[in-house]
């Protein structure tokens, strides 16, 4: 495993108010998705979920997927998941654009079928991107303090 960025402390002070079990699911997840993709920006925020929002540049409009926590589960969310490719029929929900997986355990999102619906998404967004970003890997808090 490469090594990945520490945890934001903005957002580290409201994760550890978290069940032990969704702070390790969190953590593995996130290092999974910046494995896949060490590049992408991480923007933060903090409203009716903590939530890590993963994107290729430093817009919410191009990002690919997040991470919502909420009191006692977390989901692996995917920005445009209603136009990727989902042949397993992972990604639930009756957004117009999202959907997500709900995440139980390690195994829920570390298989091929997640892989590729996170590299798919990863794709997309790199072809629906305006104008190149300036920032790259770089984790930007939107927590008000």
């Amino acid at each position: 495993m490469n090594a990945t960025r520490i945890i934001h402390p903005d957002f580290e002070k409201f994760l550890q108010l978290k069940d032990r079990e969704c702070i390790d699911l969190y953590i593995d997840l996130r290092n999974y998705i910046l494995e896949l993709y060490p590049e992408a920006n991480e923007i933060l925020y903090h409203t009716h979920a903590l939530t890590s929002v993963f994107s290729i540049s430093e817009k919410l409009s191009d990002a690919f997927c997040m991470i919502p926590i909420y009191t006692n589960h977390l989901n692996l969310g995917f920005n445009k998941g209603t136009l990727l490719n989902d042949p397993k029929e992972l990604l639930v929900g009756t957004g117009k654009l999202i959907r997500h997986i709900p995440v139980t355990a390690v195994t829920t999102y570390r298989n091929d079928a997640v892989k590729n619906l996170i590299i798919l998404a990863i794709e997309l967004s790199i072809s629906d991107m305006k104008k190149p970003s300036k920032i790259i890997g770089k984790t930007i808090s939107k927590i008000k303090k």
